[in-house]
């Protein structure tokens, strides 16, 4: 259950998409219940769609409810993992609690710091304050609690989630990005002695691309053949605002934006270049990074939960605070010394493979078997047969 889904693109929507085909592939039978336009035509099966109010072009819609039929087909569930605690949260525990199907809960997000970020004149207190009257009692209510990093574990235990949390880590299906042929250089104007810099995610503001590009800018002063590559799209307004900058700080004829790519290509982009760089501070266990790392390039990146569980200072990357000067000092070293980067690379690549697809659905597939078998056998209480007589009437 998710609250957007393809078209619309992020590192849930990849999350689900490739869990689904690797489970798809072990033999089981895998529903994505999200809202959308329900004319979108999807190129794989059992996605289910309920009516919602878009929001702008975010990609997101807005609803309370499913279809009729999308919660009939909902309830017939062995069970149900939800990757958004608010909208498709809340559907999970209305439609699903009263007929006892276990509900897993993946926490994905830094919501603490993207309150910050999106409403800043929002006082921390304020947002503190809120997550930690929702998520506790919303964590308490669902059967398992999933995190995908020792450090966002430590976030909701701050926020005062008791209980069971597993940490289980995002997978990758990591045999495109080992293997990928690199795109040629000459197809973008770059030359083969050239330092290609990349991001690849969403444009967006939680993303810290300000920072990035004015790193950036001190970099491409003391290393004159490097060059960066913004792979990605967002909000038409905010990509605007970043071609505004990228043109403001003089970096035209150094920084590339290629926009939104198809996922199948996004392999072959990353083997072309040398380092794979981000400034965001508010993700949980970015999947970005973990492709760069399968196809060889060194991490340079903020320590903070997510990107500092995944990338090893020093050894798969660089880590630096959250500061300018920091950030800018180490990414250029990283530039400047080829023989660090070798070694770098060849660390990242080996230490993906803690994340390959493989291992990390088998993992999660124990957890769906355990609550299963623990639900079995799903005793009807006269609660649950009244309120099966009742929902047609009120949903």
């Amino acid at each position: 259950m998710v609250d957007s889904y393809k078209p619309y693109i992020s590192g849930i929507t990849n999350y689900v998409e490739i869990n689904k085909h690797h489970l798809e592939q072990a033999g089981h039978e895998v529903f994505v219940f999200t809202f959308g336009d329900l004319d979108y035509e999807d190129d794989e099966k059992n996605i289910i769609r309920s009516p919602g109010v878009p929001l702008a072009d975010t990609g997101f819609y807005l609803s309370m409810r499913y279809s009729r039929a999308a919660k009939k087909l909902l309830q017939t569930m062995d069970v149900v993992h939800v990757h958004h605690p608010f909208l498709s949260g809340r559907l999970a525990l209305r439609y699903c609690r009263p007929v006892r199907i276990p509900i897993v809960y993946t926490n994905h997000t830094r919501y603490d710091l993207y309150a910050q970020t999106y409403l800043p004149r929002l006082p921390e207190e304020v947002s503190q304050g809120l997550l930690q009257s929702y998520m506790p009692s919303f964590c308490k209510a669902v059967d398992l609690v999933v995190t995908p990093s020792a450090g966002m574990e430590k976030v909701l235990r701050e926020l005062k989630v008791e209980g069971r949390i597993e940490v289980v880590p995002n997978g990758v299906d990591l045999k495109s990005f080992q293997s990928a042929t690199p795109l040629p250089r000459g197809q973008f104007g770059y030359k083969e002695d050239d330092i290609l810099l990349v991001y690849s995610g969403r444009i967006a503001l939680e993303k810290n691309l300000p920072l990035l590009l004015e790193s950036f800018t001190g970099v491409s002063k003391a290393v004159s053949n490097a060059h960066l590559i913004l792979i990605g799209g967002g909000i038409q307004q905010y990509e605007e605002e970043i071609r505004s900058l990228i043109v403001k700080l003089n970096l035209a004829d150094r920084v590339h934006m290629t926009g939104r790519i198809p996922y199948d290509q996004l392999p072959s982009y990353l083997a072309m270049c040398d380092i794979f760089t981000t400034a965001s501070v508010t993700e949980v266990h970015p999947l970005s990074v973990i492709e760069a790392m399968g196809a060889g390039l060194p991490v340079m990146g903020m320590e903070s939960v997510g990107v500092g569980d995944t990338v090893e200072d020093g050894v798969t990357g660089f880590l630096a605070t959250n500061d300018l000067p920091t950030f800018t000092a180490k990414l250029t070293r990283l530039c400047l010394d080829v023989e660090l980067r070798k070694q770098m690379s060849r660390s990242a690549r080996e230490a993906s493979k803690a994340y390959a697809i493989e291992r990390t659905t088998s993992i999660m597939l124990k957890h769906y078997e355990d609550l299963v078998n623990e639900s079995r056998p799903r005793k009807s209480s006269w609660r649950t047969r009244l309120r099966s007589l009742v929902e047609p009437f009120i949903s």
